[in-house]
């Protein structure tokens, strides 16, 4: 029993320090903070916070700011509830205010720097070995500028966790979106920054050696208005990704179009990863699409756009639930997530 009970703390302390590292909202950090010490944020875990939870996240990039607000809510915290605030705590905030004054350069930035580890499904202690994928992300703290092509998205993190749950989809297939592509220039730029932060940046410019290549990871410009089928004959993907792409009816047209061309293939046929008669079978191309609905009249038109090119839209996301590789980020509603699974009707 005692082992059982070790066992859960440490996973408890594991989860909140993913949750600190993937930049979860201040109030998730807290609720986890408070499970963490059996319902209230414990000396224990003030200093669990203190030595895992800094501003060198990722890479050493600083999140200053994020790291000072859940300081600062901690000690009101356990100030309102009497409880002991560990003095090392107090002398960090305190550092950190005064850096922050002085600096006027960490209130100027844009951007804050993410780790999202993605956790094996089936464990028996609990050890960094639990950690099966992290990606670190480069992301937008302003998405009221118009800047949404920088951010993290429920549906993108949807996606992550259906691909791990299904591996044999996806091995040794070409899919479209490990081709990286937007229509965006800050979003390209995004995109290549957060290549390199995990060592997947590719500079090969000859087919023949991408091919060849590995590290099979592009990132290109694609305008779907823009898009012709000479644009993207090259690349006849086995699946195409795409994370709450369905948000704009003006742009429902020209998506639907793009998706049409990329699924269009004669010369090569997909292969059958499950049995037969399974959602998951493959015949041919096939588009997963992760979306929330956030407006019924534009997923009504994306739905009708799609019947009328011959595309078949299927919402698999409650027969195929991926598995939970996140179950430290409470912000994140997998239940508003719908994944279509979009292939040329027969």
């Amino acid at each position: 029993m005692a082992g059982a009970a070790a066992q859960d703390d440490a996973e408890q302390l594991l989860h909140l320090k993913l949750a600190f590292l993937a930049g979860e909202p201040p109030a998730c950090i807290l609720a986890l903070a408070r499970k963490a010490g059996g319902g209230s944020i414990t000396p224990h875990v003030q200093k669990f916070l203190l030595e895992n939870c800094t501003d060198t996240n990722v890479y050493g990039r600083q999140n200053s700011t994020y790291t000072t607000t859940i300081f600062k809510r901690i000690i009101s915290e356990v100030e309102l509830s009497s409880d002991i605030v560990i003095d090392a705590l107090y002398e960090e905030f305190a550092q950190r205010m005064l850096s922050k004054a002085k600096d006027s350069l960490l209130n100027k930035t844009n951007h804050i720097y993410k780790e999202i580890s993605f956790l094996s499904s089936t464990h028996d202690n609990v050890s960094s070995s639990l950690i099966s994928v992290v990606a670190r992300l480069s992301c937008s703290s302003n998405m009221l500028e118009g800047d949404t092509g920088c951010s993290l998205w429920p549906s993108s993190l949807f996606l992550s966790e259906f691909i791990l749950s299904y591996p044999e989809i996806f091995s040794t297939k070409c899919c479209f979106e490990v081709i990286l592509t937007d229509g965006d220039t800050s979003t390209l730029t995004n995109m290549k920054e957060n290549m390199e932060l995990n060592n997947v940046c590719i500079k090969l410019e000859d087919f023949e050696e991408l091919k060849e290549s590995k590290n099979k990871v592009e990132c290109k410009y694609l305008s779907w208005e823009e898009a012709s089928e000479s644009d993207l004959r090259g690349y006849q993907p086995d699946i195409v990704l795409g994370a709450d792409i369905v948000y704009d009816p003006v742009c429902v047209p020209h998506l639907v179009r793009v998706l049409s061309m990329l699924l269009r293939r004669d010369s090569k046929q997909g292969e059958v990863n499950r049995k037969s008669g399974d959602e998951l079978e493959m015949d041919g191309p096939v588009a997963y699409i992760a979306t929330v609905v956030r407006n019924a009249e534009t997923f009504n038109c994306f739905a009708k756009a799609a019947a009328d090119a011959k595309l078949s839209a299927i919402n698999i996301g409650s027969s195929t639930a991926p598995s939970n590789f996140l179950p430290y980020m409470l912000s994140y509603d997998r239940s508003s997530v719908q994944l279509l699974k979009i292939t040329l009707s027969s």
